[in-house]
């Protein structure tokens, strides 16, 4: 009997963490820069933040301020397009950043290439996903070493909202897109370590206009 009510109090507990969800609210004021600028703006019938980098680093990201992530669940909008002066090679990179660490120098990313969702060349749609880790683990080294293991295919369009949840509990994440019951991407063995854990960021790549709002988190822990 005892075992029961413990059992029960224990489940009661885990439906209130899991159920329990923390909307953050986007503008210039709720997050630090590295190496991008932020604007308000009202983008497709949805306000938010307008995101571009400055630079051709993996740390080019908006952080947002008195988070402390570990595990759970981050949900948002998202929006990517090559900007206006962006070379061939942009595909409007634009993602979520987790455990960000206050010197930005540790973090996991995913990330998604819009413009490569629906392109004719295959090979094009299947870099349409991607996930990198900072420091050590950029995309090149993984598609070099470890190629198809850390990206994949899923359907997306450049320059419309897309939603993004990523599920984050130990070692693994899971990347899902637009209400998808299946995750495009998995990820089991995240390269900064089980315990590791900080901010969440709003990641954007080289020659990209980005959107992001209705940002989400669910925490475990």
């Amino acid at each position: 009997m005892l075992k029961r009510i413990v059992f029960t109090l224990i489940l009661g507990w885990l439906t209130i963490v899991y159920s329990t969800a923390q909307k953050v609210v986007l503008d210039t004021g709720s997050v630090n820069l590295s190496e991008v600028t932020v604007e308000q703006s009202h983008y497709k019938g949805r306000s938010g933040l307008k995101v571009q980098g400055l630079s051709s680093s993996e740390k080019t990201l908006a952080i947002l301020k008195e988070i402390d992530f570990h595990n759970g669940t981050i949900e948002g909008m998202i929006s990517g397009q090559p900007s206006g002066n962006a070379s061939e090679d942009a595909r409007g990179f634009v993602g979520i950043a987790f455990r960000v660490s206050p010197d930005v120098s540790k973090m996991e990313v995913f990330y998604i290439r819009p413009t490569n969702g629906r392109a004719d060349d295959q090979i094009r749609r299947n870099h349409s996903t991607q996930y990198i880790s900072v420091p050590g683990y950029p995309w090149e080294k993984f598609r070099k070493e470890s190629p198809g293991k850390y990206e994949s295919y899923a359907d997306m369009v450049a320059a419309e909202w897309i939603k993004v949840k990523i599920e984050v509990r130990n070692d693994t994440a899971k990347l899902y897109l637009n209400d998808a019951q299946q995750p495009a991407l998995i990820v089991n063995d995240l390269k900064q370590g089980k315990s590791h854990r900080g901010s969440i960021g709003l990641w954007v790549g080289p020659g990209t206009l980005a959107y992001f709002t209705a940002i989400k988190l669910t925490k475990e822990d």
